[in-house]
């Protein structure tokens, strides 16, 4: 009778939970049990592992073989136990040395070769594994993607024999080169190809230095979703905790991490045929939505009223609290969801209310109805709205007189305003609380005359209060003024102007 214990690592939304397999050969008839709430793949992985074993010209034991998955109440799923699996079977049948394993952990799919495959999620369990201070069995494909964790030995490998050799002192695995960092690079799409719309430009600015929410209202073909696209190319490059926490979603999805860029904000763009639960995460086994798959980054919803309107209203408190719980009768998952909202929009059915080409034939009803998709709730948690008008011909031909600004210029004046509003409470403007924002918001006696009088003409919110508060707050420090000045407090007040309109 011989016991193994091999640690390897679960999956429960963005966390990796410690899942330790513990292998038990006794004489009885040749049989194999694992328990442990395993799913189905989980099951199959003991023909997996027998192939593997074998044409790794290891012994299968004859014998009866128990393998228990602790805790027994956490849902185990997908083929990334095969190989602590594997390795418990040959250090209980005493075939590799087992004196050493508490100092590893395991994770990855063998083939019936003993090749390892890799495996989702294995950011996470790089993490989990640096903070237990334990040393990583991994396959190499997952090796570039748990590099970006600092301070961890990771130990790749293409096959079985590799770990075991390793395991026995036969042959050492060559530890993992850490990532290098990237740099920033030019974008792609520049600011500079949109020509004149000076005002937008200068509000995706003040967006990007606060990572405020913003709405754009215009006629089709005025440049709304063009301007969006080039928005990451103004953003500030994630910290490297941020990054961490963008690319464990990433790592978990079925979207391809980039790590040569993975401090580069993310940016998601879906239909809007898109359901809720493709929105926000959602499934019998939660896996992230939309909004988690842009925390740190942009969320953009081109045609705002063509969503479905209870699509639209699950995003409200997302925006307010920076994540989504998402429950199920056995499990609660929570992902985080810190997104920055850039939406755009027709001012009504046709798309041309208000076009200097007076080509609108709609009534008011139908505008009303059109906008009214737009609940005021959600609305309140926008805080810039804009318009986007139809620039001239001769403009759009040769551009503006003085030229165009270059997305690089705008991220430098954008990171220098991000830098301040970090040094002052560790996070952009737009997470400010409301003890930081009697803190750090303060009026003088005429700016607070004038935010009251806007607040009484245009019946604005206590939330619109707050956020113009956050905005101006921004606009100051894009100026390098530290304190809130009426010019500044004036501009974010001109910015709400559609709490009035729809």
């Amino acid at each position: 009778m011989s016991l193994a214990v091999v640690y390897s690592r679960g999956r429960a939304g963005i966390e990796a939970p410690l899942v330790t397999v513990e292998v038990h050969v006794t004489n009885g008839l040749p049989a194999l049990s694992i328990v442990g709430l395993p799913e189905t793949a989980v099951k199959e992985s003991k023909d997996r592992v027998r192939g593997a074993i074998i044409n790794s010209k290891f012994e299968f034991p004859a014998q009866k073989i128990t393998i228990n998955l602790a805790p027994a109440d956490l849902p185990k799923e997908g083929g990334r136990f095969d190989l602590a699996i594997a390795l418990g079977i040959l250090a209980a049948s005493k075939q590799i040395p087992g004196d050493k394993l508490n100092q590893f952990e395991c994770i990855g799919e063998l083939s019936l070769g003993g090749e390892l495959r890799p495996i989702k999620g294995v950011l996470p369990v790089a993490i989990q594994t640096r903070n237990n201070r334990r040393q990583l069995f991994l396959p190499q494909d997952n090796a570039a993607e748990a590099a970006l964790i600092t301070n961890i030995d990771l130990l790749p490998a293409q096959h079985l024999l590799e770990i075991c050799a390793h395991l026995s002192g036969q042959s050492l695995i060559a530890a993992a080169i850490p990532a290098l960092k990237p740099r920033l690079t030019a974008p792609a799409a520049d600011f500079a190809d949109v020509h004149g719309q000076f005002h937008v430009k200068r509000a995706f600015e003040i967006a990007a230095a606060g990572a405020h929410n913003l709405l754009m209202l215009g006629p089709p073909g005025t440049g709304k979703s063009m301007l969006a696209a080039r928005m990451p190319g103004i953003l500030p490059p994630l910290s490297e905790q941020q990054a961490q926490e963008t690319a464990a979603l990433a790592s978990i999805s079925e979207i391809t991490l980039d790590v040569a860029n993975w401090l580069k904000p993310p940016f998601r763009s879906p239909h809007h045929s898109a359901s809720a639960p493709a929105l926000v995460g959602g499934g019998g086994n939660p896996r992230p939505g939309e909004i988690s798959l842009a925390h740190n980054g942009t969320l953009f919803l081109d045609e705002l009223p063509e969503f479905d309107r209870k699509v639209l209203e699950v995003l409200r408190e997302p925006l307010e609290t920076g994540h989504i719980t998402i429950s199920r009768a056995n499990r609660q998952v929570d992902f985080p969801a810190r997104f920055q909202l850039i939406a755009a929009m027709n001012p009504c059915p046709c798309g041309y209310l208000g076009d200097a080409s007076g080509r609108c034939r709609c009534t008011i009803e139908q505008v009303a109805r059109y906008r009214g998709k737009i609940s005021g709730p959600l609305l309140d948690r926008i805080d810039m709205h804009l318009d986007v008008p139809r620039i001239p011909h001769d403009v759009l031909r040769k551009g503006s007189p003085h030229g165009e600004e270059t997305s690089a210029s705008i991220r430098n004046r954008v990171i220098a305003a991000r830098k301040i509003a970090v040094a002052r409470t560790g996070n952009a403007n737009s997470c400010l609380t409301p003890q930081e924002i009697k803190q750090f918001c303060q009026l003088s006696e005429t700016s607070h005359q004038l935010l009251e009088q806007a607040m009484n003409k245009f019946g604005l919110s206590h939330r619109a209060y707050h956020r113009i508060l956050k905005l101006s707050r921004t606009i100051a420090d894009l100026a390098q003024s530290p304190a809130i000045e009426t010019p500044h407090l004036s501009e974010a007040i001109s910015y709400r102007k559609l709490d009035r309109t729809l």
